[in-house]
């Protein structure tokens, strides 16, 4: 029986719905930018830039203070940040260089660093891994009349997923478009 899913398309998927792909986009672009990021948010001390990340990820990736500190300490060399003692912590607070930075990373930009994600957002991938593998298995052995209905039901539900993302106006976010777009 032949994959209806190419070698690229299960990839595309795994790169979306991978938990790991916070630890990839950590290796390829590094913490520092991470750091520079979540202190663009507000002055935070070593542990609480930790906590930050893990909770922006979901969970997925939370940095070492073997890493962060020594981080935290070549940036104020730098000049991108300022510390001050606080309650017996140091803490950082991001200079003007800092900031610009900060708005200049990737990380910024990131999916996962928007704070609406978390644990609800993995349980929605979740989801849809598992629909992704039923429709997977209703295209390997289901009949042409149970093709026929798994193709309606998920065009209804790619339809009404899109309708959430409305704006007031009723006009689909922009990202939401393009993605749709792409799914045709």
């Amino acid at each position: 029986m032949v994959d209806p899913m190419n070698r690229a398309d299960r990839a595309r998927l795994r790169e979306i719905f991978d938990p790991l792909r916070v630890g990839r986009a950590m290796a390829r672009h590094g913490v520092r930018p991470a750091i520079l990021a979540v202190l663009a948010k507000a002055p935070m001390h070593g542990y609480q830039v930790m906590q930050e990340l893990e909770q922006l990820s979901g969970g997925r990736w939370r940095p070492s203070a073997g890493s962060v500190y020594p981080i935290l300490q070549q940036l104020e060399d730098e000049g991108m940040v300022r510390s001050r003692e606080q309650d017996g912590r140091r803490v950082y607070t991001l200079t003007v260089a800092g900031a610009a930075e900060a708005e200049r990373s990737p990380l910024r930009r990131h999916p996962w660093f928007d704070a609406r994600g978390g644990k609800r957002s993995m349980d929605l991938r979740r989801l849809a891994v598992q629909l992704v593998g039923g429709a997977i298995q209703v295209s390997r052995v289901g009949s042409e009349e149970a093709q026929a209905q798994a193709r309606e039901i998920l065009i209804d539900a790619r339809r009404r997923i899109y309708g959430l993302l409305a704006d007031d106006d009723g006009e689909p976010l922009q990202a939401a478009s393009r993605d749709k777009e792409a799914v045709q």
